[in-house]
C-alpha cells in the first residue's frame, strides 16, 4: 500500500501524528472521568470543577485533531 505521495509506507508521518495525539487525547479524556470521581469522592469542588474544565477542552481539540486527520486522509495535507 502506498500513501498518496507514493511512498510505501502504509499511512504518511502526517496521519500517523495526528492519529497518534488523538490516541492520546482519547485516553486522557478518558483518566479525567477517573479523577473527576476522585475529586468528587474528596469532596473538592473545585478539582470536580477544574478536571471537567480540562476534560471538555481535550474533548474539543480530540474533534479538531479528527477534522484535521480527515482532511490530511482525503488530500494527503492540509
Amino acid at each position: 500500500m502506498t500513501t498518496g505521495n507514493g511512498n510505501s509506507q502504509p499511512i504518511s508521518n502526517l496521519e500517523y501524528d495526528f492519529i497518534t495525539v488523538l490516541h492520546n487525547k482519547a485516553e486522557a479524556v478518558k483518566a479525567y472521568d477517573s479523577y473527576i470521581q476522585d475529586a468528587q469522592q474528596a469532596g473538592s469542588q473545585p478539582c470536580v470543577e477544574l478536571f471537567e474544565k480540562l476534560r471538555s477542552s481535550d474533548i474539543e481539540q480530540a474533534q479538531e485533531i479528527r477534522r484535521h486527520l480527515q482532511q490530511v486522509m482525503q488530500d494527503g495535507k492540509m
